[in-house]
């Protein structure tokens, strides 16, 4: 549509940050008593280190995208003698997350010699845009508006926004983005259970279903301090 346009603002999502530290720091704890009672020839498995870890999430939100799309809808009725027309200016949002019930040893391998972990994410995944039509703004046109009328106008605006939203959180760039704060997010919860279970000094590659440029993420992660202790 040509009077159509996205204002766009991206956020990284907090909501979760707490729950998913508490859950990181109770692994590190249990692979760290682990550790110190059997030692790391003991453990010796780092991918169901790391598959514990992906258990306690199910589902990890990554990053989440804002957008405010304006749209247009027209109405006619009484064979064209009624026109009307209304734009709407609707607030969305779109999450973006990666399912971690999918993670098995499959997706994952390790290399003793280099200590680097291995991890295939499946492709990220996009929530239904959530509008918010409570901070709408609607301009409407035409000479006398019938309830069901603007009823249609409004249902109309909402299923465009909602495609302009949807279509704006693919694009190559915002996905991109995504993916970085994915990888991120990946490295941390596998890096801190494995620190723990006396694996230091680890490389992460992440790399996802679908890439076709076969790039990968490695990550450096120190020693946390809690496994030194």
């Amino acid at each position: 549509m040509s009077d159509d346009a996205t204002e766009t603002r991206v956020k990284k999502s907090r909501p979760q940050f707490l729950p998913w530290f508490l859950v990181i720091l109770l692994i590190a704890a249990l692979a760290w008593i682990g550790w110190r009672t059997y030692g790391p020839n003991r453990m010796g498995d780092p991918i169901g280190t790391t598959l514990v870890s992906f258990e306690k999430q199910n589902r990890l939100v990554v990053f989440t995208a804002e957008f405010a799309p304006v749209v247009a809808s027209k109405d006619s009725r009484f064979f064209g003698a009624l026109k009307s027309r209304q734009v709407a200016v609707i607030p969305a949002r779109v999450n973006y997350s990666v399912d971690l019930s999918k993670m098995d040893r499959s997706r994952l391998s390790w290399n003793a010699e280099t200590q680097t972990m291995g991890v295939r994410l499946p492709a990220l995944e996009l929530s239904k845009p959530n509008l918010d039509e409570a901070r709408a703004r609607y301009m409407r046109e035409g000479i006398w508006i019938t309830p069901n009328a603007e009823e249609d106008l409004s249902r109309n605006n909402t299923q465009i926004a909602e495609r302009e939203a949807l279509d704006s959180a693919r694009s190559p760039a915002l996905m991109e983005l995504a993916r970085t704060s994915a990888r991120a997010a990946v490295q941390q919860n596998i890096a801190v259970p494995l620190a723990a279970a006396g694996y230091r000094n680890i490389t992460v590659d992440v790399s996802f279903d679908g890439d076709t440029s076969n790039k990968q993420t490695s990550i450096r992660r120190a020693p946390a301090k809690a496994a030194e202790k």
